[in-house]
C-alpha cells in the first residue's frame, strides 16, 4: 500500500506540473491575443519591452541543451524566481534536474543501480515453450464421469481456497453415497444393539455368546462406514460434506473446490456436457511467474552446465505478441537426462510475469547468456533512455537531487547496456521508474502541446 501511495504522489506530481505548464501557456496566448486587440501599436511597444528584458523561459528555444551543458553550470543556474534553478520546482526541469525523495526508493516506485564494469555476457539462442509453474497450479478433474449441472466461474475470476468450481451430477457419486447412507445407517442399529445386549448382560438376561456377536456386529458396520466414507472423499467429496449427508440432500452431486487460493486460468467445463475423469476442467493458480522450457543442444551442454555452476545464469525471453520486447528470467534448471529422439536437454527459466502478460503455450525465443572474458562498462538496460534521438541516463548528484547526462551505448545483454561515453563508472543511476523521471523533465514539451 505504501508503494502505491507514493506511485500516486509521484504521478499525480508529475501530472499537475503538466497542467500548470499547460495553463501557463495558455495564459500567455490569452495575453498575446488581448495585446492584439489593443492595436498594432501597442503590440509593437510590448515586443520592443519583451527583446530589451530577454531572458529566462523566453529564450530557451536558443539556449543550449541541459545534455550539452555541464554539472556544475547546471547547478549553479538561477532561474527567473531568483533562486537556484535546481531548487525551483517550477523550473528545475530547466536544467535536466529531478528532486526524487528517498520514499520513493524505499517503496519500491524507483529504484537505484551503479555504473560498473562487467564482463559482456555473449547470448546463446534457443527455441522454448511458455508454460505454468507448476508449484503454483493445480488442475482439478473429477474422478467419477458424469454431467457438468453448474459452473460457478469463468476465465480469469479470482478463486478462494475451498470456493466452489464447478458442479457435477454422477452415477457413480450416487451410488456411493447411498452406500455411505446404509452403512452409517446399519452402524446406528449396531451400536444401538450393542448396548442394549451389554445392558442385559450386566443384569444376567443376555448371554455372552450374544454380547459378543453384537460388539462384532457393531465393529464391522463400523468398518463399512469408514470403506464408504473413503470411497466418497476420493471421488471428491470432502469428508465434512460426506458426513452431513441425508436422503433428502444425497442426489449424486459432485462438487469441485479450489484448493487453494488464485485465479482461474484455464476452463473446460461447460454445463450440459459430460465430465471424463482423465480430463481437466478448471486450472486454479498463481501466473505471477512462469516457466520457459527451451531445448539445448548436445553441442552447448558442456559450456551451460560450466557456467550454471558458477552462479544463475541470466537469460531474456521473447514472444511475437510483444515484438521487439524482452523479458528477463533466470535459467534455474539443466535437466539430467536427454531426449532420445530430439537429442536434446531441457533447460528451465523462470521468468517474472507480475502484469500476467506471459501466456502459458506461447513459443518463446530464448537468450542464455554466457559470461566472457572482456569487461565493459554497463548500467541496467532500464536506466537508459531517449530524447530526439540521443541516450540519457539519471545520474545522482548530491541529496534528492537526479540530472540528466548524456551517454553513448554498445552492446546490450542480459538486461544491461553497455556505456562507451559519458559517465566514468563511478555514478549511481536511476534504474527502475526512471522513465517518470524523463516525463517530469520533458514538461514543457508537454505544455507546448496544451498550447496548441
Amino acid at each position: 500500500m505504501k508503494t502505491l501511495r507514493n506511485k500516486r504522489l509521484f504521478t499525480f506530481a508529475l501530472l499537475g506540473v503538466a497542467l500548470a505548464a499547460c495553463a501557463k501557456t495558455n495564459s500567455d496566448a490569452a495575453k498575446k491575443t488581448h495585446a492584439a486587440q489593443e492595436g498594432h501599436e501597442h503590440e509593437k511597444a510590448e515586443l520592443h519591452e519583451d527583446e530589451l528584458n530577454h531572458e529566462g523561459h523566453g529564450h530557451e528555444e536558443n539556449e543550449a541543451s541541459d545534455l550539452d551543458r555541464p554539472v556544475s553550470e547546471l547547478f549553479a543556474a538561477t532561474c527567473e524566481h531568483n533562486i537556484k534553478t535546481h531548487e525551483c520546482a517550477e523550473c528545475r526541469y530547466e536544467v535536466g534536474v529531478v528532486k526524487a525523495d528517498a520514499s520513493l526508493f524505499e517503496g519500491g516506485l524507483l529504484k537505484k543501480s551503479r555504473a560498473e564494469m562487467r564482463a559482456v555476457a555473449l547470448p546463446l539462442e534457443l527455441t522454448g515453450e511458455v508454460r505454468f509453474d507448476e508449484r503454483r497450479v493445480a488442475h482439478l478433474s473429477t474422478q467419477a464421469e458424469g454431467i457438468i449441472k453448474n459452473v460457478h466461474v469463468t476465465l480469469g475470476d479470482p478463486v478462494k481456497r475451498g470456493q466452489a468450481l464447478v458442479e457435477i451430477e454422477s452415477v457413480a457419486v450416487g451410488e456411493a453415497q447411498a452406500a455411505y447412507l446404509e452403512s452409517r445407517g446399519m452402524l446406528t442399529l449396531a451400536k444401538r444393539n450393542h448396548a442394549r445386549l451389554d445392558s442385559l448382560r450386566k443384569e444376567g438376561i443376555s448371554s455372552e455368546k450374544e454380547l459378543l456377536a453384537a460388539i462384532q456386529g457393531r465393529d464391522a458396520a463400523q468398518i463399512r462406514t469408514v470403506a464408504a466414507l473413503g470411497k466418497l472423499t476420493r471421488l471428491g467429496m470432502t469428508a465434512s460434506a460426506a458426513r452431513a449427508l441425508t436422503q433428502a440432500n444425497s442426489k449424486g452431486r459432485l462438487v469441485l473446490r479450489a484448493p487453494s487460493g488464485g485465479t482461474v486460468l484455464n476452463m473446460h467445463a461447460v454445463a450440459g456436457e459430460l465430465a471424463r475423469a482423465e480430463t481437466s476442467l478448471v486450472t486454479v493458480g498463481d501466473n505471477s511467474a512462469l516457466w520457459v522450457w527451451a531445448d539445448l543442444y548436445d553441442r552447448d551442454i558442456a559450456l551451460v552446465s560450466r557456467e550454471q555452476a558458477k552462479q544463475p545464469l541470466a537469460a531474456v525471453v521473447g514472444v511475437k505478441a510483444y515484438p521487439g520486447e524482452e523479458f528477463n528470467g533466470t535459467v534455474d534448471f539443466v535437466s539430467p537426462s536427454m531426449n532420445e529422439s530430439s537429442r536434446t536437454v531441457k533447460l528451465r527459466v523462470a521468468v517474472p510475469n507480475p502484469e500476467g502478460r506471459l501466456l502459458a503455450g506461447m513459443f518463446a525465443q530464448v537468450k542464455v547468456f554466457i559470461s566472457g572474458d572482456q569487461q565493459v562498462l554497463a548500467v541496467p538496460s532500464k536506466s537508459v533512455l531517449a530524447d530526439e534521438g540521443r541516450a540519457f541516463v539519471f545520474v545522482h548528484h548530491e541529496a534528492d537531487y537526479y540530472v540528466r547526462r548524456p551517454v553513448a551505448v554498445g552492446r546490450t545483454f542480459a538486461g544491461l547496456t553497455e556505456i562507451t561515453k559519458g559517465i566514468t563508472g563511478s555514478e549511481v543511476v536511476v534504474a527502475n521508474g526512471a522513465f517518470l523521471m524523463k516525463s517530469d523533465v520533458l514538461r514543457s514539451k508537454m505544455g507546448a502541446g496544451c498550447a496548441d
